[in-house]
């Protein structure tokens, strides 16, 4: 088993590109210091590995919007549903009231139930008084790598990613939650990547890879060349520090899924395609019921949010799949030397 433990020696022995090193840079806004979800301050991220023997390839990625008791003091969030073939956990409560108070976790289909399991007991024990926790918890379906009847994911993976969450660089590919996952065709994987939008503020992506279409590549048709497809779902987390209520960060989400289709998705009848945006400057003490003063940005704010979402997926997307490693040879990794010669053909060059 591998775990965020392990982050700086899988970061060191990783050599493969990311998508800029091949020239793409979705959209027009500049990245933050790591191009990744943790450019917002105080989000965390702890990846738990599981590759054993032939046929075990699952794992657990868990997002902290911050490093505190999030119990105790909640978030606000928002779900969207591009196809609801998936099993989100916790997303009805989060819709009604607008916030979240657990990490993110994401796993493969069949362990979502562990892992609400892991994610409640850690907030019972940390709030002594608690009686309800809505955790949240989204998966893909990664069976066809995994050994996924198996069940393989326990309740400590869940907590170690957890508990080794941490800022700074996020690993890649096939880690986590995204080990054995497939998108178009090909290995896929965890990708991140962020934009600083204008007034300070800055928004982040984390995506779970699972899902088919076309692959499309800064414009560039690299699945109907290459000719390949696949079926499946996308789990998407938007993160971001700008004061934003719940109702707008369902907007911002609704565009971070549709930013799925500039690389080229056919939101399938089998896909489960969600996103989950929060905001780290808009806060809610468990339990308070005075009025709270508060500065949001307005709906006509909102623009650059939408596009840095468009823009965000859009490349973790790439990432997700540059990065991702063979985990047993039953699916191919993405032809980095064929995708190389399609781009440059077409003047997207580093």
């Amino acid at each position: 088993m591998l775990s965020s433990l392990c982050l700086s020696l899988l970061l060191a022995q990783n050599p493969s590109p990311r998508a800029r090193d091949l020239g793409l840079r979705p959209g027009q806004m500049p990245t933050g210091t790591w191009n990744s979800i943790t450019d917002v301050p105080g989000v965390k991220v702890g990846h738990t590995t599981l590759i054993e023997g032939e046929n075990v390839r699952t794992g657990v990625t868990a997002i902290l919007p911050h490093g505190g008791n999030l119990f105790a003091d909640k978030v606000a969030g928002a779900v969207f549903t591009g196809n609801g073939f998936g099993k989100l956990a916790g997303a009805l409560q989060v819709q009604e009231l607008g916030v979240i108070e657990t990490p993110i976790v994401l796993t493969n289909t069949l362990s979502v139930g562990t892992a609400i399991e892991a994610v409640v007991a850690e907030a019972l024990a940390a709030n002594p008084a608690a009686r309800s926790v809505n955790a949240l918890v989204g998966e893909t379906n990664d069976g066809g790598l995994n050994d996924i009847r198996g069940m393989h994911v326990k309740r400590e993976h869940v907590v170690a990613a957890m508990r080794g969450a941490a800022a700074g660089p996020v690993a890649e590919g096939s880690v986590g939650a995204g080990t054995g996952t497939i998108a178009f065709g090909w290995k896929g994987g965890i990708g991140t990547s962020s934009r600083r939008i204008p007034g300070g503020y800055t928004l982040g992506v984390l995506v779970q890879t699972n899902y088919g279409g076309a692959l499309t590549m800064g414009g560039v048709r690299v699945g109907e060349a290459l000719k390949a497809s696949q079926d499946g779902s996308c789990m998407i987390v938007v993160a971001t520090d700008a004061p934003i209520d719940a109702r707008d960060l369902g907007r911002i989400a609704a565009r971070a899924v549709f930013g799925l289709a500039r690389t080229g998705s056919s939101y399938s009848n089998g896909s489960g395609d969600f996103a989950i945006a929060f905001s780290t400057a808009m806060r809610s003490a468990h339990g308070n019921t005075q009025p709270v003063t508060r500065t949001i940005l307005p709906p006509d704010a909102m623009s650059p949010f939408f596009a840095a979402a468009l823009e965000a997926t859009e490349e973790a997307v790439y990432n997700s799949l540059l990065q991702a490693k063979s985990v047993g040879g039953k699916v191919e990794v993405l032809p980095l030397g064929r995708v190389k010669q399609l781009l440059e053909r077409q003047g997207i060059r580093p």
